[in-house]
């Protein structure tokens, strides 16, 4: 489903009118569809029907609890990348024996309080954490459970700071190496090694490169059960990507999860995936409002209320979000910059795109933005950050409220 569409010239998400949302919320402020994102996890379920399996949604796209929430009692599991995502996590009703715990950095704290706390397992990036986990589940009287992230050397074609699976990027254990890394840490204490695990990537329209990784892996687990070890779970990560740009076709979900089961048949292994962009991000939208329009020479300037501080991706990886009017305009088109109020050069939602001549006071939306959006805003200039709502129908619910002038100073002395 593409939950938003026009009706009689207005944006709608659901059958909630976008232009009320931002007249009585304000503006900027993130938007997303709870069908939507139910509708792509469901996607990811029962495409694995028949398979033992869990999906364990990518908290790092976006952390909202409402989402989370939502997630959790649609029977999801969740990858965290650090403490705050478990204990959002638990606040929101995730149950801890439903997450794994990635990430390249884990600290200290973080890993005693995933233990006590009783999580699935621990996807480990490096021998050295192996041996913390290891050292700290005995002191807690603990066993964790414990994939290694293979680093398969697979070229996901993605942006470079999104690819994860080539052997110049700081995640995961090279292939060649890996094998030995688990024979040494099957003799360590209060570990116990379940899974191989791997990430290639994220944004990836293609699933050739993933289906390249899950074969390798398999291989991987053949050999490493050759010798003594026994795999029963195998992670392939998130990373199928959403089409950004109007035209590109999205990925066949279902598809390439029906070979990724025909490659493990027989091969008695519990399958996990870690999808958070392509559950998200069609699901969400940025409303802002128009400020000003501003001519330089030859360049047209849009100006509105929304940000780099709100929305980073087309600064950061030159991302494409389509900008939408939330009314029709009457006045055709221009190609024109959509800046906002930063500071900065780099502060864009488009640039020299052809979009609505829209006019001060009227609203615009910047699409597909559910997932790396308000989890990666930032307080940058004083700005508060915005709100968020989540729409259930007909129905719509601010689930964060916008910051304040006082929050920004809040801890402050």
């Amino acid at each position: 489903m593409n939950p938003f569409e026009y009706r009689e010239g207005v944006l709608y998400c659901e059958d909630v009118e976008l232009l009320k949302v931002a007249e009585q919320a304000g503006t900027p402020c993130y938007v997303y569809s709870s069908a939507a994102v139910l509708e792509r996890y469901r996607t990811y379920d029962e495409g694995l029907a028949g398979a033992p399996h869990r999906v364990h949604y990518a908290v790092k796209a976006n952390g909202n609890l409402a989402l989370l929430r939502l997630l959790a009692q649609a029977g999801a599991g969740f990858d965290i990348v650090s403490g705050g995502e478990l204990y959002r996590v638990l606040q929101a009703g995730g149950k801890p024996g439903d997450v794994v715990f990635s990430g390249v950095g884990k600290t200290r704290d973080e890993i005693e309080y995933a233990l006590n706390e009783g999580i699935h397992s621990f996807n480990c990036e490096s021998e050295a954490e192996i041996g913390l986990i290891s050292a700290l589940a005995v002191r807690l009287g603990k066993t964790a459970a414990v994939a290694l992230r293979v680093n398969p050397d697979v070229d996901p074609a993605t942006h470079p700071y999104i690819s994860t699976g080539l052997k110049e990027n700081k995640f995961g254990i090279d292939i060649a190496e890996v094998e030995d890394v688990y024979q040494r840490a099957a003799s360590l204490p209060g570990v116990r090694l379940t899974g191989v695990s791997c990430h290639i990537g994220s944004q990836l329209l293609d699933a050739a490169p993933l289906v390249e990784a899950a074969r390798k892996l398999l291989a991987l687990v053949d050999r490493l059960r050759g010798r003594g070890i026994a795999i029963t779970e195998l992670d392939l990560g998130g990373g199928l990507g959403v089409p950004y740009e109007p035209g590109n076709a999205r990925p066949d979900v279902a598809a390439f999860l029906s070979g990724i089961k025909d490659l493990v048949a027989g091969k008695d292994l519990f399958l996990m995936f870690e999808p958070g962009r392509s559950i998200v991000a069609e699901a969400g939208a940025l409303l802002a409002r128009v400020l000003y329009r501003k001519r330089n020479g030859d360049k047209e300037f849009i100006i509105v209320d929304a940000s780099m501080t709100d929305l980073i991706r087309p600064a950061l990886y030159e991302a494409h979000h389509q900008i939408l009017p939330l009314r029709q305009s009457k006045f055709g088109s221009v190609t024109a910059d959509i800046v906002g109020p930063v500071c900065e050069s780099g502060d864009f939602l488009a640039e020299n795109r052809e979009v609505a001549n829209v006019l001060p006071g009227d609203m615009v939306a910047a699409m597909t933005a559910g997932a790396y959006g308000f989890v990666m805003a930032s307080n940058y200039n004083a700005r508060p950050r915005p709100c968020e709502v989540l729409v259930d129908g007909a129905e719509w619910h601010v689930v964060r409220r916008r910051e304040s002038l006082a929050d920004l100073v809040r801890g402050e002395e």
